[in-house]
């Protein structure tokens, strides 16, 4: 089963969450953009984007990615607004043969699923010997500031444990952890955006927002795990 969000039925709640992330980052690197950077400095060739969205790793590259870079997601609304070669299709069930790959990036999309082995068992499958996977998690302790409003719920692949999801399929995996204030919301209209962003209703998001003090740092905690094929 999926953990699915609501993105069929509501998608411009996550543009919202894209644009805030966009304009309020603190400098300009994202972690698409990062993940790109991996992506190059692996010599990645096939690349297969798993919950591509619309296109955001795809955009990271300003401009034609330098390699065949596949979409996939389970949306069909964001799908039709992605800008490649993309499916639409079920992590846990890739339509795919064996060894179709040698890089297959999860941002920030396994924590969707009930069982994310499934999902990374499908990604073991469809990377060539040596591939890599690159699959990002946020923490369970993210946003620490907004904490008197909204926090995260425990999922079943949070930075806390995501690494060791992994190593259950991979023989092992590198770990990359982020915690540092990596955003700052400057108005009381940027934190219920915020807010809403992470499925609060706009009436109760902007009475929350209404007792934040600004502008509102917000502390970012998640990581990235690679982990050869």
């Amino acid at each position: 089963m999926a953990l699915t969000p609501d993105y069929d039925d509501d998608p411009e709640r996550f543009r919202l969450a894209s644009r805030v992330t966009r304009q309020y980052l603190i400098g300009a690197r994202s972690l698409h953009d990062h993940v790109a950077s991996k992506l190059l400095d692996a010599g990645a060739s096939r690349v297969l984007d798993v919950g591509c969205g619309e296109g955001a790793l795809s955009a990271a590259f300003s401009g034609t990615p330098p390699f065949p870079l596949v979409g996939l997601d389970a949306s069909a609304v964001l799908l039709g607004a992605h800008p490649g070669p993309c499916v639409q299709a079920d992590a846990r069930r890739l339509p795919f043969r064996d060894g179709a790959f040698d890089a297959v990036v999860a941002v920030n999309v396994l924590h969707h699923l009930d069982d994310p082995a499934l999902a990374l068992r499908e990604a073991h499958r469809v990377l060539a010997p040596g591939g890599i996977l690159l699959a990002s998690a946020i923490s369970r302790a993210d946003s620490p500031e907004l904490a008197p409003a909204w926090s995260p719920d425990p999922t079943p692949f949070d930075a806390e444990d995501a690494p060791d999801r992994v190593c259950e399929v991979f023989a092992e995996a590198e770990v990359e952890r982020w915690d540092a204030p990596l955003m700052t919301l400057p108005d009381r209209d940027a934190i219920r955006d915020y807010l809403v962003a992470r499925h609060m209703s706009r009436v109760e998001a902007a009475e929350s927002a209404g007792h934040l003090r600004t502008p509102l740092p917000v502390t970012k905690r998640g990581c990235l795990v690679l982990a050869r094929r």
